[in-house]
């Protein structure tokens, strides 16, 4: 059955969801990027993505399918959700490496030691003593945690830059799947993942840091 456009923008009687809409929302995996007309890339012009995101809204919005027939409705519901979990995770760049990774068969669960370069294991150490030490009441132990955070927002950030050159160098190689281009792609997956690995074991130090600043003074 095909659908028609009412005067006032609603669906009243089917040819009104896209095919390709459509198609995602009834796969067991759909394609985020797919949603967004967009080819698998790790680089992203956010304002494009943003305007794509509000014109698909306005498209696949419930209102408009009010007179349309129950199973539409309820597919435009289940479009909209899956747009928006879309969308959620393209726009921040490490929820879309994550994804990336994930669709390429890379583990992104919990950080693991080995992915913890050695010189991080001394900085540990030293944070966890001057935790201690604030614990224990020695508020000189503060100076020791603000430069701990100082230290450790510093790896952060030269993460985050290296993480974006890593996502335009791979955007480029996989631009050619075949032979050595897969396996020279996939490496480059790998180092990413390592990467966030490391970012996010920094995060947890950070987290740790600026609760314990946080905390009352003694």
């Amino acid at each position: 059955m095909h659908q028609t456009i009412s005067h006032n923008g609603r669906v009243r009687d089917g040819e009104g969801f896209p095919a390709e809409i459509r198609a995602q929302v009834e796969s067991v995996s759909p394609d985020f990027y797919a949603l967004f007309g967009y080819a698998e890339t790790l680089g992203i012009d956010l304002d494009d993505l943003q305007k794509i995101f509000y014109e698909r809204s306005r498209q696949l919005h419930p209102d408009r399918f009010a007179r349309a027939s129950a199973g539409e409705r309820e597919l435009s519901l289940r479009a909209s959700s899956l747009l928006n979990d879309a969308y959620r995770t393209l726009r921040d760049p490490l929820k879309r490496a994550e994804y990336v990774l994930s669709r390429h068969g890379f583990d992104v669960g919990q950080q693991r030691s080995n992915n913890v370069p050695p010189e991080l294991l001394e900085e540990v150490f030293e944070l966890n003593m001057a935790l201690e030490e604030l614990r224990s009441g020695d508020e000189d132990a503060r100076d020791s945690l603000e430069a701990a955070r100082a230290n450790f927002l510093a790896m952060r950030d030269e993460i985050d830059c290296g993480l974006s050159g890593a996502f335009a160098r791979w955007d480029v190689a996989s631009r050619n799947r075949a032979g050595e281009g897969a396996s020279a792609a996939r490496a480059m997956l790998a180092e990413i993942r390592g990467s966030l690995n490391r970012r996010r074991y920094i995060q947890n130090l950070l987290r740790d840091v600026e609760a314990a600043l946080a905390g009352p003074a003694a």
